[in-house]
This record gives structure tokens, C-alpha cells and sequence, in this order.
């Protein structure tokens, strides 16, 4: 590679080593760098613990914007400190062998307080803070932030009895103390002691020399504690720990998710070899949600946000990655799918001309039949995905609209007098069908599936509800009375729909999920 690699980091000490690190191995490759320092507002905002900053990845967000906006060509991080999702187009280049994974505690004198009933220790993480409380209850945590320089400035100015560090991060640049507490006990941050190299994707050159620099075992380990931490959804803001090591041909694992206070804990551990490990994280954070974790994430959650919404429909993480930081969602699928035996006398005959509005009427007809056993002449359908979603399972697209009221006018100044097949739902709208047969156009209708209302009663206050079709507002207002919350809503028929309970709605600009989190993002950035 010809060009100078620009290294995106940190300005602080332990930063700069790692850079540095990543710099020499480099060069050791042959290849020139530059390191560029770039700061963040975990870095700027230090008089907060970072879980009242209800942010995550508050350490590696300027880098990211830089890694995207071409300023830099790699960004080198704490893996501990990045989120589970990465930007879109940005992915873990590689992980340099693991360091030091324990954390200890730094004394202000001795450690003859532990003869004392209490005691004050500082910390700045709510894993290390619960995990400590669990252990020793009648012990005072107060907040500690900054750069490792600074936290121990503060130790030995303060009249604490000791502070919780990162072991590998003091002994990087020198600032191990000698008088310490290695923690065997206390589990770490997933991927703590892990340094990770991101990069843009499609930068595949750059991808090829930064794998030469990737240690295998330490991806491995360190890709299950992260797999487990994205499982159960938490960030800086949950105490969640986390330590996977390999031995022997063997992997062992531990998690644990502990309530904020310290008073819970409920920990997963399980030793398998190393080539049966594909599910383990998954597995350990289910048996964690299973048994009271979803609780206690959810009382996390109340802290950790300033904006609380509710989306009527279960979100994916990926979806919920691309709302704005300070937003919290809780969710709950307020409708359920039943797909319909649909007769085969229905589809024995070629068909000239079908209409599909919904992703549920396609996936229906074809839970029943083979894409073979279809013989449909044109198609016609309301919304991209729904397009996307035929052409893949079923065949192509004639004309395809945003909206049925749209589909419905393009139909009927085009098909006037003909007869067309409906696959819909048993909870379909009437405007598509009433226009049709305003223009003297036959109607077949085949209810392909059936809409189940499952609604929920609400237990506190939410500043913004998503709906994602007319069927999930009724749902919701069967047990829910509408507020002064903000509706927002997927597309116009359901945005119609929600103008005739609530004041304040706001419809997205295309029927999409993305595009209704695109919104509340927007409406509540002013």
C-alpha cells in the first residue's frame, strides 16, 4: 500500500499507546502511518458517571464520524469501549492479542479498611460499582471519571480508601501502583484488555494488511463476550460482565448481569471446546432474561434514558442502534400474524391480475405454495419492501405504489372493467376495494391472513408511541387511553387513522420502519 495509513485515536495516554502499538506493527509491515488525535465527548464531559450520560459508545463516536467522513483510515479503540453495532459500512478490521483482562483496586494507603464496617471506593463504571456493592454492601461508591492520570491524581487527593481500575491500562504506560488488589473476583467488561482496528468496509486493501495483525483466540473470546452483551442489549449503562478464556482445547465462559444497586446478580458459566462455542453467548444471555435478566435491564433502561418511547411492534437491534442516543424504547408486538390455509382451486389458474398491500399477504401465499405453483400475469403492489419481498419469492412487479389510495387510482385508470385477484389481510382498509369498484373492476378477494389483536396495558408514561398499521392503534387503545403523546406513525392510512385519537402525529416520510425511527429522531433532535 503506497499511501501514509491515517490512525484515528484518542488524545489521552492509553490511547496514544495503542495507537502507537498499532502504528509500530504497522511499520513493521512495511507501511507508513500517521496518527491523528481526535477526542470525544467521553473525554470532554467528566464531571458525570458514563451512565448519566445516556450515550453509548461516547469514547469512539467522533472517530466514527472521521472513519466516515474519510479523515481517517482506521480508527484504533478499547474494544470495551465500542458498541456491539458498529455504523453502517464500518467493521472490526482486527483485535490485537488481548492484554491484562482484570481490573484492581488502587489503595490509598493499605487495606486495613476492609476491618471497618464502611468504606468509600471510586468508580465511574456501574459494572464495577454493582459487582463491588454485591460483594461488600455496607460500602459508600462514589464517581470517579477521567484519564488514568487524573483518576489517580483524585485518589491520592480525596479521602477514599481506593479506586477500580483497568489492570492492563495502568500497566501499558507505566502506572501500576504498588500498592494494589488484583480483583480475580470481579468479573470484567466484555473485551476489556482487547485493543480492535475498525475500518470502512469497502476499503479491502486496507482490510487485507489490517488482518495480519489479528490474534485468532483473542477474536474468538472476545467476539462471544460481545455476542453476549449485544444478546442482552446493555452498554456503558448496564452491569454486565463478561470473561470468555480458551485452555486446553477448551473455551470457558462467564456472564453475569447485576442490578444497579448490587442487591441481584444472576450469572452463567459453562465450559465447551472450542469448536462448539457458535451459540454460547446466545445461550448464556437467554438463560440470563430468562431467569429475571429482562427485569433488571429494563430498571437499567429507566436510568440510563431522558426520552422514553413504545413501539407497538417488536424492534430489531439494528433498528434500535439507529435511534438518537438519548431515546430509550421499550416494545411489545401489539398485533399477531396468523397465516390462512388458502385453497388451491384459488391458484390452479393462470391469474391475470394480482394485488398485494402488505409483506404478510406475500409471505402467506407463499408459506402455502412454491413460487412454481404460482402463475400470476401481472402483479401490483403498495410499498418497496413488499416489491422487493415479490420479486424474490415470487416473480415481478408490473407497477408498484407508496400508498393504496395511490395503487387504487393507478389501477382504475388502468384496468377499468377487468377482474383482479386481492390477497389481503381479514383487517384490510375499504378505500382500494371501494374505488376499484367505483370504476366497475372486479375484485377477488382471498384473506390470505388474519390479524390478532394482542394488546397490552401500559404501565407508565411514554413521551412518543410508533404505530406501524391501523390494527396496532385499535390494539392499543383497547386497554390505553391516548395522551398527549406523540403518534408516530408508518404511512398515511395509518396516520389517519391515529388523527382521530391523538393530538400529535407525525407521519414518516416512506412506509418503512426505518423511516418512522428517522422521525422520531428528527422530532425530538429540536
Amino acid at each position: 500500500m503506497k499511501k501514509i495509513i491515517r490512525i484515528g485515536t484518542r488524545s489521552s495516554e492509553l490511547a496514544l499507546w495503542q495507537a502507537d502499538t498499532v502504528s509500530n506493527q504497522l511499520k513493521h509491515l512495511g507501511h507508513e502511518t500517521e496518527i491523528i488525535k481526535i477526542d470525544s465527548i467521553g473525554d470532554e464531559v467528566l464531571n458525570k458517571p458514563l451512565y448519566e450520560l445516556g450515550i453509548t459508545g461516547v469514547f469512539t463516536k467522533n472517530l466514527d464520524i472521521a472513519l466516515l467522513n474519510d479523515r481517517i483510515d482506521i480508527a484504533v479503540h478499547s474494544l470495551k469501549d465500542v458498541p456491539t453495532v458498529l455504523p453502517k459500512g464500518m467493521v472490526q478490521a482486527a483485535v490485537l492479542k488481548r492484554g491484562l483482562y482484570h481490573d484492581i483496586l488502587a489503595l490509598k494507603s493499605d487495606d486495613s479498611f476492609f476491618t471497618r464496617k464502611n468504606a468509600t471506593i471510586a468508580t465511574g463504571s456501574l459494572r464495577r460499582k454493582a459487582q463491588w456493592l454485591y460483594r461488600y454492601p455496607n460500602h459508600t461508591i462514589t464517581g470517579l471519571r477521567g484519564n488514568v492520570n487524573t483518576r489517580l491524581k483524585k485518589l491520592k487527593e480525596n479521602d477514599w480508601d481506593g479506586a477500580i481500575f483497568a489492570m492492563a491500562g495502568l500497566k501499558r504506560i507505566n502506572l501500576l501502583p504498588e500498592n494494589f488488589m488484583k480483583l480475580d473476583w470481579m468479573l470484567p467488561a466484555p473485551a476489556q484488555g482487547a485493543v480492535m482496528i475498525a475500518a470502512m468496509e469497502k476499503d479491502k486493501e486496507l482490510l487485507d494488511i489490517c488482518a495480519e495483525l489479528n490474534d485468532k483466540e483473542t477474536e474468538l473470546c472476545v467476539g462471544i463476550e460481545r455476542a453476549f452483551l449485544n444478546k442482552l442489549e446493555g452498554g456503558c449503562s448496564a452491569p454486565i460482565g463478561a470473561l470468555a478464556m480458551i485452555k486446553d482445547e477448551e473455551l470457558k465462559f462467564k456472564g453475569a448481569l447485576f442490578s444497579t444497586d448490587g442487591n441481584q446478580k444472576i450469572e452463567f458459566s459453562k465450559t465447551v471446546p472450542v469448536s462448539h462455542t457458535t451459540d454460547i453467548a446466545e445461550f448464556a444471555a437467554q438463560y440470563i432474561l430468562d431467569r429475571g435478566g429482562k427485569k433488571l435491564m429494563r430498571a437499567t433502561g429507566e436510568v440510563e434514558k431522558e426520552i422514553r418511547i413504545f413501539s407497538t411492534k417488536n424492534l430489531s437491534i439494528g433498528q434500535k442502534s439507529t435511534l438518537d442516543q438519548r431515546i430509550g424504547v421499550d416494545m411489545s408486538d401489539f398485533i399477531t400474524i396468523r397465516f390462512n390455509r388458502i385453497k388451491r382451486s384459488v391458484i390452479k389458474d393462470p391469474i391475470k391480475h394480482v394485488i398485494f398491500t402488505s409483506q404478510n399477504a406475500v409471505n402467506a401465499l407463499t408459506d402455502n405454495y412454491d413460487a412454481s405453483e404460482l402463475n400470476f400475469e401481472h402483479i401490483y403492489c403498495v410499498g418497496r419492501r413488499t416489491k422487493r419481498l415479490i420479486e424474490r419469492s415470487i416473480g415481478k412487479v408490473q407497477h408498484v405504489e407508496n400508498a393504496a389510495d395511490k395503487l387504487a387510482d393507478f389501477l382504475a385508470g388502468h384496468l377499468k372493467g377487468q377482474e383482479l385477484t386481492f390477497f389481503c389481510g381479514n383487517m384490510r382498509r375499504n378505500e382500494l376495494p371501494e374505488k376499484l369498484g367505483n370504476q366497475g373492476i372486479k375484485i377477488n378477494e382471498v384473506i390470505a391472513y388474519q390479524t390478532l389483536l394482542s394488546p397490552n396495558k401500559l404501565d407508565k408514561k411514554y413521551q412518543g408511541l410508533l404505530f406501524f398499521s391501523p390494527s396496532g392503534i385499535e390494539s392499543y387503545l383497547t386497554q390505553n387511553k391516548a395522551g398527549d403523546e406523540v403518534a408516530f406513525c408508518i404511512g398515511s392510512t395509518t396516520a389517519a387513522e391515529a388523527k382521530n385519537h391523538f393530538k400529535n402525529v407525525v407521519e414518516a416520510k416512506t412506509p418503512s420502519t426505518e423511516s418512522v425511527l428517522t422521525a422520531v429522531n428528527n422530532y425530538f433532535s429540536t
